[in-house]
């Protein structure tokens, strides 16, 4: 028996590992390697695996640790903010799509009023496991349709016990009534529970553990609550997937939540993997080929459908043409809960075998394009949203605070306002800089301009916007987003109608730079290489390597290409100087290069403590140190500079002695 599941699951990864190699050399997603793997290997392929049912456990425990780190990379207050994609948006999809697919099928399909029901169930389930990981790994988690998709999703799996009662229901089953409010009523209550425990004793717990200083205990730990919530809520009647996902929202909530992605990353990506291999042994390829039209038919008219019906919803409440689109594409597509919906329904008679093996054709197929669909819809958006019907709705959906505005010139566009954005806001603000922002989120929109702020809602993609916004008497953008295929548009817009102006990008991969730049951009900052120039500067700065030198390794490694807004701020160390009156006093290192403005003169004659208002207390000079130098003391090529002050004094130091020679 262990020899078979050690074949098996060396098939899985030697075959699907050939196959993602493959693809990737031509930019296709793993997922979709996944897929055609588990269908090539599975009982209607090769057979090779002959029996699913092998990897299934594997599989599940690769959809619970995926959900939890996804659990972990929320926050509480991020899930609170989502009420309105969640309930809403979440309520409107669900009832619309099931509505719309019994219609259809009473007329088209003549089934009984119960089934076509069903159908409608398992059709308005989208897969959170794909959706989220794709999105994940593109960055767009926060981005206004990332927002819109991981609301609607979390509804859907809250849907996914009550779908499963009524499907009961349906089958006629006498105590399904009862059962229904039982359960709903008992999972209310239970889960408020653990929530609270949750909150309460899973830091306490990390705490103790962390303190014991062993990563093994740690893991096991985590795994742990992993795994123990995820059982929890299955005992109770809800899903596997959101007992682990809840876990994940609360080890979020506590300071270890970086650590705990680390540590379970690997596993998650192996299982998960693991996962969608399953699903594509489902797909039956013999059945599939004799009913090829019924099956493409049906592919079709799901993914429109859904689209529509997400789409939609999604202007009605965003009023953004372009976010509704990428809503809609992204989960067009049928979901893996909707699996266990029709594996029920085959079991109460609500599925025929046919029905059945048509229903799991279709969804694995949706599942297979879904990665490709989001890859390239932007260009299909693009082309979409500048034919007739679409731009009248586009500019009907403009919101009218954005009409008439702006009369200022030389200012800052903010595009979207994050951290970055509010930070960046309140920099200007203090030094009076004129500046403008717009944001994507009408609730944003609606409590920063109560608190003054010049912020108005629209889509930064419009040119109609930009200008309103003064783009073409602007000296700066600043696009701040998460969005990377609206940041390529907006910097292409920015670019044709204000050549002058400065374009700022914020992005979270360096490999997005060359491209930013070739359509305009003049400064890209990538999160992740902005964290390894922090570090090393921080780590240069203990050593006590001058700060002009390390100033100078930060501007080499830009001009080699990786372009950073900002100078690091150093953490200064302060003198050891036992009085109370010294308080805010700090030290801060200069050395003097080949061709400084500085090599000659002395000390008295560059009056320091007049012009540059720091004391200097030693030069390093070679391997000698000279303590308390005389005013005298000419200054070298090569000498170190130690001096004295408060912060602000130590930044006007730092740039007199970067400047040219003043006046006396």
């Amino acid at each position: 028996m262990i020899n078979e599941f050690l074949f098996a699951i060396l098939l899985i990864f030697g075959v699907s590992g050939l196959i993602i190699f493959i693809l990737g050399k031509i930019n296709i997603p793993s997922i979709v390697g996944f897929l055609i793997a588990g269908t090539i290997i599975g009982p209607y392929g090769l057979s090779l695996i002959k029996d699913p049912h092998e990897v299934e456990i594997i599989a599940e425990i690769g959809v619970i640790l995926l959900m939890f780190t996804i659990g972990i990379e929320f926050s509480i207050p991020r899930l609170m903010a989502l009420k309105k994609e969640v309930f809403l948006l979440g309520t409107l999809q669900v009832l619309i799509t099931i509505f719309t697919i019994s219609v259809i099928s009473q007329f088209f399909l003549n089934v009984e009023i119960n089934q076509s029901i069903f159908f409608g169930f398992i059709v308005a389930l989208s897969s959170t496991a794909i959706v989220m990981k794709i999105l994940s790994d593109r960055g767009e988690l926060n981005s206004p349709h990332g927002k819109i998709c991981v609301g609607i999703l979390l509804f859907q799996d809250l849907c996914v016990v009550p779908l499963m009662l009524f499907t009961q229901m349906l089958s006629g089953k006498a105590d399904s009534y009862y059962n229904f409010f039982t359960v709903i009523l008992k999972a209310s209550v239970i889960l408020s529970l653990v929530f609270i425990f949750s909150r309460l004793a899973v830091p306490y717990i990390l705490h103790e553990v962390v303190k014991t200083k062993s990563r093994e205990l740690f893991i096991i730990v985590t795994i742990s609550i992993c795994l123990g919530t995820a059982l929890f809520t299955s005992k109770i009647g809800l899903s596997l997937a959101l007992g682990a996902f809840l876990a994940g929202v609360v080890i979020s909530e506590s300071e270890y939540s970086a650590q705990v992605v680390s540590d379970i990353l690997p596993f998650k990506e192996t299982f998960s993997g693991i996962f969608f291999i399953s699903v594509g042994m489902l797909l039956d390829l013999d059945y599939f080929r004799h009913h090829l039209m019924e099956e493409l038919m049906l592919v079709g008219n799901i993914l429109i459908l859904k689209a529509i019906i997400i789409l939609v919803i999604s202007y009605i409440f965003i009023h953004s043409l372009r976010v509704s689109f990428k809503s809609a594409f992204s989960m067009a597509q049928i979901g893996e809960f909707s699996f266990v919906l029709a594996f029920t329904g085959k079991s109460v008679g609500l599925l025929n075998d046919d029905m059945y093996q048509s229903f799991i054709s279709a969804s694995v197929i949706t599942m297979l394009l879904t990665p490709l669909i989001i890859k390239y819809s932007p260009n299909l958006i693009e082309y979409l949203i500048q034919k007739k019907p679409f731009k009248y709705l586009e500019k009907a959906g403009k919101i009218k605070e954005s009409e008439g505005i702006i009369k200022k010139s030389n200012h800052v566009i903010i595009i979207g306002f994050g951290l970055n954005g509010r930070n960046l806001a309140r920099v200007l603000k203090e030094t009076k800089i004129p500046y403008v922002i717009l944001e994507l989120n009408p609730e944003t929109v609606r409590k920063m301009k109560k608190k003054g702020e010049p912020i108005y809602y629209g889509d930064g993609t419009s040119s109609e916007i930009l200008n309103k916004l003064g783009l073409k008497r602007a000296k700066v953008i600043v696009v701040a987003i998460s969005d990377p295929n609206a940041t390529r548009k907006i910097v292409q817009i920015a670019k044709i109608e204000n050549p002058k102006i400065h374009i700022i990008v914020r992005t979270r991969f360096i490999s997005e730079i060359e491209e930013l730049k070739q359509l305009g951009a003049d400064e890209v900052i990538p999160e992740e290489f902005e964290t390894s120039l922090e570090i090393f500067a921080r780590v240069l700065h203990i050593f006590n390597v001058p700060r002009n030198k390390i100033l100078q390794m930060i501007e080499t490694i830009r001009q080699e290409g990786y372009e950073i807004l900002r100078t690091p701020d150093f953490p200064r160390r302060r003198a050891n100087i036992e009085c109370v009156l010294f308080e805010g006093l700090e030290i801060d290192n200069f050395q003097i290069e080949k061709n400084s403005w500085l090599i000659g003169h002395s000390l008295k004659s560059l009056d320091l403590r007049k012009k540059a208002r720091v004391t200097v207390i030693a030069i390093q000079r070679d391997k000698d140190t000279i303590l308390n130098p005389s005013p005298d003391l000419v200054l070298r090529e090569g000498d170190v500079i130690t001096y004295v002050g408060n912060k602000k004094q130590l930044i006007e130091a730092l740039n007199f002695f970067q400047g040219n020679k003043r006046e006396e």
